[in-house]
């Protein structure tokens, strides 16, 4: 836990080929601490990786397990840490491995937040002494809120009735996440947990938690990427792009986004954990971007860092290098990717194209320097 007693700055790490030493060096010479990293998109040798089958957890899949395993080796011998975010779980497949659907079977059966926990014992089991591991990350972006009847970024009186009502059931985000925890530490009682906000780990949506868990050794982590309507993909499919600075749709009406509208937003995790007795460095931006292509991103990500800096927070940005989406690789800069970054993609062969420091990823690099 030590590791998180001061402000650590990395990146995530969602690529479709499992990292190779050549990654994660380019990553740690930029002076980065920690990568966040997701295996899902790695080619299993059952259905869903490491899982085997998020229909039914049997019990982890060796080959995927060594493959995670030379992954962390690599991250390691680049001094970096590594936080392990999977992206789905039993009765949860990430949409993008599910035919687009968003799976809510895990919101619904408690069969399933048993095989959570099962799995989550059996990793910590055979990661616990692993030295590149900083935490587990027991879920990418949660959302039992989705078809819970939660509107996404409701006021704050909205979402403690709503926990009111669900707490105690299968939507209980909190209680999910203690279940899990205490498996864990059947096996492993120190390394960290890491723990999303629900609503896909939106910043407001710690507000609802009455209290931390009882866990001293879990870090909360929240995203941003809002206001989504300007910072994200389908942005960039508009005929007038929404712009940022500018006037953009959130929560149902139409508010000025800048500085000053980022900063307002994300002071509600430090309110909780203000409230809640959290000590600030417990608290991580896990995730943060926009789309390279659009004219204000690098105002953005320069907006949203500064404020992180103010509050001496821990963050990584996204993504570092993906290699199978460009939207946010800030090194590429803003032009469109050559075919032949498309290309490799088809033919499952490493991503070809050079990575330069740019404009859009400055505001990111010269942080990481310091």
């Amino acid at each position: 836990m030590d590791f998180w007693d001061s402000p650590r700055h990395g990146g995530n790490s969602f690529n479709r080929l499992p990292p190779d030493g050549v990654y994660f060096q380019a990553l740690a010479d930029y002076g980065a601490s920690w990568v966040r990293l997701s295996y899902d998109k790695w080619a299993p040798a059952q259905r869903d990786f490491l899982l085997g089958d998020a229909d039914q957890y049997p019990g982890l899949v060796n080959a995927d397990l060594a493959q995670l395993i030379e992954v962390l080796d690599r991250a390691h011998q680049a001094g970096l840490k590594v936080v392990i975010a999977p992206l789905s779980l039993p009765g949860m497949r990430w949409s993008q491995n599910n035919g687009g659907v968003f799976d809510d079977r895990l919101w619904q059966d408690r069969r399933y937040w048993q095989q959570s926990a099962d799995f989550w014992r059996d990793l910590a089991l055979a990661l616990r002494d692993h030295p590149a591991v900083a935490a587990y990350n027991l879920i990418n972006e949660p959302a039992p809120e989705k078809q819970g009847g939660l509107a996404e970024h409701a006021d704050l009186e909205t979402m403690r009735t709503w926990y009111a009502r669900e707490q105690g059931g299968t939507r209980d985000l909190p209680a999910f996440y203690r279940q899990v925890v205490a498996a864990i530490r059947e096996v492993d009682p120190t390394t960290p947990v890491m723990l999303d906000a629900g609503w896909y780990a939106a910043a407001d949506a710690l507000s609802y938690w009455p209290q931390p868990l009882p866990d001293p050794r879990v870090l909360y982590s929240v995203h941003m990427y809002e206001p989504y309507a300007a910072t994200s993909a389908p942005n960039l499919l508009r005929a007038t792009p929404y712009a940022y600075p500018g006037k953009v749709p959130f929560a149902g009406a139409q508010q000025r986004w800048d500085g000053a509208r980022v900063a307002q937003y994300l002071k509600q995790p430090f309110d909780w954990i203000a409230a809640t007795g959290v000590p600030r460095n417990r608290l991580v931006v896990g995730e943060f971007g926009c789309m390279r292509r659009l004219p204000g991103c690098a105002q953005y990500l320069e907006d949203v860092l500064s404020v992180l800096d103010r509050k001496q927070l821990h963050w990584a940005f996204y993504s570092f290098r993906e290699d199978s989406w460009d939207g946010m690789d800030y090194e590429l800069g803003t032009d469109k990717v050559p075919w032949r970054y498309w290309q490799a993609i088809d033919k499952d062969e490493p991503d070809p194209l050079p990575r330069l420091s740019t404009e859009a990823f400055e505001p990111i690099a010269r942080r990481l320097r310091k």
